[in-house]
């Protein structure tokens, strides 16, 4: 009997640990709420997709951050990129600054090293993919799945389901916002939706 109790209680909490580690969205699929914009671009929502643009002519990285910070999570969400360089922050700290945030950026382009990890504010690129990986997982100008892992000082990107970045021990920010990125200096027409997050328990 007693060691029936145990068993139970341990499927009850290894139940309770999956139902509190599921996905839940970043974005309500209608509104910004739970999201601020910083100077530079335009972000707006159309039937259901965050739309972000901004001309040439304008230098300041227009972000849209996410109001809370995260540490430890999963993080996936579906990306078009069109026009321009964008990025998907993580872990950022906002700055008085025309780039808005210091922090690691997964690369989000039309080409490039998309899914790569890059450090604005600190060691610039980190890891650049390999382009004939890129080549065969990436979508020009289509609807994009990317998702990053970041557990304590493990990071791990994946593109399509296909590992782009990794990094092990890394010595950066273990705790930030999110940011979507307008970069400054380019044409910008990029698109996001189905955003969600994973927070392991405790985090």
């Amino acid at each position: 009997m007693y060691l029936g109790l145990i068993a139970g209680s341990l499927v009850l909490g290894s139940a309770a640990s999956a139902a509190a580690a599921e996905f839940v969205p970043l974005f309500d699929g209608k509104t910004l709420a739970g999201w601020q914009t910083a100077p530079g671009g335009n972000w707006e929502v159309k039937d259901g997709v965050i739309v972000g643009t901004s001309p040439q002519s304008e230098p300041r990285h227009g972000m849209l951050l996410s109001d809370k910070k995260y540490g430890d999570f999963v993080l996936k969400l579906k990306f078009k990129s069109l026009k321009g360089n964008s990025g998907l922050y993580f872990r950022a700290e906002r700055v008085d600054s025309p780039v808005t945030v210091h922090g690691f950026q997964a690369e989000i382009a039309p080409s490039g090293p998309v899914g790569g990890l890059y450090e604005t504010g600190g060691r610039a690129w980190v890891v650049q993919p390999d382009a004939a990986l890129v080549k065969g997982c990436f979508k020009p100008g289509d609807w994009n799945e990317m998702t990053v892992t970041a557990q304590g000082r493990d990071i791990t990107v994946k593109l399509n389901g296909v590992t782009t970045a990794e990094l092990k021990n890394d010595p950066g920010r273990l705790e930030g916002h999110f940011g979507l990125q307008l970069h400054g200096g380019n044409e910008m027409h990029v698109e996001f939706k189905d955003i969600e997050i994973m927070v392991p328990p405790g985090s």
